[in-house]
């Protein structure tokens, strides 16, 4: 099975490995460029966060790093029609992507100007104005979708009906988001960096216990800012924004979601030019190192 940035392979009943590719996606799309090292690095700051998740006691999918840019975890079903989830259903992936806010940035930004999202919302008081990088009162859970073609955001009532979810589940999914994205905090300002935001993807292991699945913390999933920046009042951006902000800058991502948003056959992303794969790569490489605080070679 091929995802967008890395394909999965069967080892046995219980066992699946995955190969983290050099491919790059944004807004759902797959780019046709190569980003040299990528994969590796991914798969290797993978391991860090897993590895800092068995020491704080929290239950996920990692069984070993069997290649640099390979990953051996434990095998859950993916159930698509969701008639078939319920409250006793175990050994399946939670098709739910759960998405914390800690500064107002990206998508969330977008949305608060369109006037989606208010300012009272995200726990600012009222006629609040928003500013971009700026920190929100309380951490910001939003869910989408994890299985369909396109995230779509869900109410809390929706995704627990979606996911088979009791309320008290639901509660341990967001308290464990919390207490993960604080270990993540703790460990990036040793390091000099802010974490933005990030998601995190769940499953139910064969006693239905709520597993960490897939991959978090990295550059792919999370956004992160350097921290010696924002105490001067910029916002330095460190993560994947920088390839988004390419095809923002272009004009590809307003025309696709113009078209997105009337259902229109969406045009195909076009590749990256070398400068910005050199610098994309290079990013990837450094960002390994600072997160973790190991050498990459």
């Amino acid at each position: 099975m091929t995802g967008k940035v890395k394909e999965v392979y069967a080892v046995d009943d219980d066992t699946l490995e995955f190969v983290y590719t050099d491919n790059i996606s944004v807004f759902d799309k797959i780019i046709p460029s190569q980003i040299p090292h990528k994969g590796e690095t991914l798969c290797r700051t993978a391991k860090f966060w897993f590895n800092l998740l068995n020491e704080n006691g929290i239950h996920n999918h990692y069984i070993s790093e069997p290649a640099p840019n390979r990953m051996r975890v434990k095998k859950v079903n993916i159930i698509r029609n969701y008639d078939e989830i319920n409250e006793k259903t175990v050994n399946y992936l939670i098709p739910l992507e759960v998405i914390c806010r800690h500064y107002a940035a990206g998508s969330l930004m977008d949305r608060v100007k369109d006037g989606k999202i208010s300012a009272e919302d995200l726990g600012f008081p009222k006629n609040h104005k928003v500013s971009y990088g700026e920190k929100l009162p309380f951490p910001f859970i939003e869910v989408t979708t994890k299985l369909e073609e396109h995230d779509m955001s869900l109410t809390e009532d929706k995704a627990k009906d979606m996911a088979g979810l009791t309320d008290d589940e639901y509660e341990e999914i967001k308290n464990t988001v919390l207490k993960i994205d604080e270990i993540i905090a703790e460990e990036a300002i040793k390091r000099g960096l802010i974490h933005c935001d990030g998601k995190k993807e769940f499953g139910f292991d064969k006693e239905r216990r709520l597993m960490v699945l897939d991959t978090f913390g990295t550059l792919d999933e999370d956004r992160w800012w350097d921290a010696e920046e924002y105490a001067k009042g910029n916002v330095l951006e460190l993560s994947k924004e920088f390839v988004r902000q390419h095809y923002r800058n272009t004009g590809y991502h307003s025309e696709l979601m113009e078209i997105r948003e009337k259902g229109g056959e969406e045009p195909d992303i076009p590749p990256l030019p070398q400068d910005i794969i050199d610098r994309t790569s290079n990013l990837y490489v450094s960002m390994y190192e600072r997160i973790t605080g190991e050498n990459f070679r």
